[in-house]
């Protein structure tokens, strides 16, 4: 698929990186510090998001709150006085079979897998149009997962709630194709974040090494720098 003209420099621009304390938040925030961008980091606690090491904004949300989405847009445009990107790198994961994961779990799942990502671009998307008017290459950015290609046994819950953000993203990347604003869906294979030492249920199989979240943080901020709309699981290696 050919890139998403033109290329985007991030120096200077508002990005608003959720989950910016998490396995691949804190890096991709360093990378985006590095390159210049104006951050708005959201994380839950202060602490971890003091250790990102990186000046910025800095938004204490829970987003699996329904007003949450709107409030963290809306400090970092009062902060920064617009918003140019948005990086969705919050998410949780659960182990166990299909017939034995909870309702609770599966609620939870969602709300923070499928909706907060939804609505966070519902929230950024009349601002990331504002700045597409201006000529510069807007982007929503969510991480979803090998799973939104490759649903697994074992994650049947997880692997839905990344297909689920998968598939809104193609539909609202075609929606705002018009606006000039740029939906990209990265989907990196096992990554070793810590989030499998963390699931809101069950408990992790054995799974094979996975990549390093420098080097997938890495491919993704090329990718919002290239203008690039779709990040398969195949492209890192």
């Amino acid at each position: 698929m050919a890139p998403w003209p033109p290329v985007s420099d991030v120096a200077g621009r508002s990005i608003l990186v959720a989950g910016a304390s998490g396995g691949l938040g804190a890096p991709i925030a360093r990378r985006l510090a590095d390159a210049g961008a104006r951050l708005t980091l959201v994380g839950r606690d202060a602490d971890r998001l003091a250790k990102v090491g990186v000046d910025g904004a800095v938004v204490l949300a829970d987003l699996r709150k329904a007003g949450a989405a709107a409030k963290v847009v809306d400090q970092a445009v009062a902060v920064h006085g617009g918003l140019d990107g948005v990086v969705v790198a919050s998410g949780a994961v659960a182990f166990g079979a299909a017939v034995d994961t909870p309702d609770d779990v599966l609620v939870d799942l969602f709300t923070i897998n499928t909706l907060a990502p939804v609505r966070l671009l519902r929230a950024a998307a009349s601002h990331l149009t504002a700045s597409a008017a201006t000529g510069y290459d807007a982007f929503f950015c969510t991480i979803s997962a090998v799973v939104a290609e490759q649903p697994m046994a074992g994650m049947a819950g997880y692997s839905a709630t990344k297909a689920a953000l998968s598939a809104f993203d193609v539909a609202a990347g075609r929606e705002l194709r018009r606006a000039k604003v740029r939906v990209l869906d990265a989907r990196p294979p096992h990554t070793e974040t810590g989030l499998a030492d963390r699931p809101v249920h069950g408990q992790a199989p054995r799974l094979s090494a996975g990549l390093h979240p420098e080097a997938v943080a890495e491919r993704i901020v090329v990718a919002i720098r290239d203008g690039e709309r779709d990040l398969p699981s195949d492209v890192f290696g």
